[in-house]
């Protein structure tokens, strides 16, 4: 397996799998982990990597372009899920696709789906991970939208980004790999008990510049410049966001 890491802070993660069962694994063979820093990614010589939202709020947006040409770059290095030089239907495609190819492209926000032993397991069946770890304010949506497979929460509260979730799922991955583990036994007896939470309310969809983004558009209201509509729509988008929960 092979699993990919996005992040503003690579320092973050020095040593975090040097030791112990994932530093073990790495040298065995069984699992590869790599760490990329997203601003390699940034089109400008600034190495912009967010921006401010439309229609207003507060704090900055990862943008689209750097995670776009990232993912095109990292699954283009996976032998098993070729990337074409592709129009953006043909790439969109083939990043939905990757249940298919045993890969998965994973949001880490405070707004995805709890993660559970059982995703453990399932993720653990994949060849290759890509894990983009969130920051500031969130994503544009149509990161969301368009790039990933699924978005994912280590639980309901508030971490300073990403990387933390990145380090859990990737432990948590990688000892359930066939032979990472002395004895396969011990994976099958552990048991886990959540707690029960009150449902929180999601945030509404964010997005930034460029307005189009290979057709994948800003919805209207939040350039129209009307505040009453831009609060309605935030609040009707934030309900529907709780809900699929």
């Amino acid at each position: 397996m092979r699993i990919d890491i996005l992040t503003l802070f690579p320092g973050m993660f020095s040593g975090a799998f040097d030791e112990s069962i994932v530093g073990r694994a790495q040298k065995q063979g069984k699992v590869e982990i790599k760490i990329h820093q997203l601003r390699d990614w940034s089109t400008d010589r600034h190495q912009t990597v967010d921006d401010r939202p439309f229609g207003g709020g507060v704090g900055m947006l990862l943008k689209i372009e750097p995670i776009y040409e990232a993912l095109k770059e990292l699954k283009s290095k996976i032998k098993s899920d070729p990337l074409r030089e592709a129009s953006q239907i043909g790439f969109k495609n083939q990043i939905r696709s990757n249940r298919i190819q045993k890969s998965k492209t994973i949001l880490l926000d405070a707004g995805g789906s709890r993660y559970t032993q059982s995703k453990a397991r399932e993720l653990s069946k994949a060849e290759h991970i890509i894990l983009i770890c969130g920051r500031y304010e969130g994503v544009d949506h149509r990161i969301r939208e368009h790039l990933i497979d699924e978005e994912i929460s280590i639980g309901d509260y508030i971490l300073t980004g990403g990387e933390i979730p990145a380090m859990v799922i990737a432990d948590s991955v990688t000892r359930l790999i066939p032979g990472v583990l002395t004895k396969e036994e011990a994976v099958q007896l552990e048991s886990f008990s959540l707690p029960t939470t009150d449902d929180l309310q999601v945030e509404y969809p964010q997005y930034t510049r460029p307005e189009n983004f290979k057709g994948w558009k800003v919805p209207e209201v939040l350039l129209s410049g009307n505040h009453k509509k831009i609060e309605w729509w935030k609040k009707e988008e934030s309900n529907k966001r709780s809900k699929k929960r």
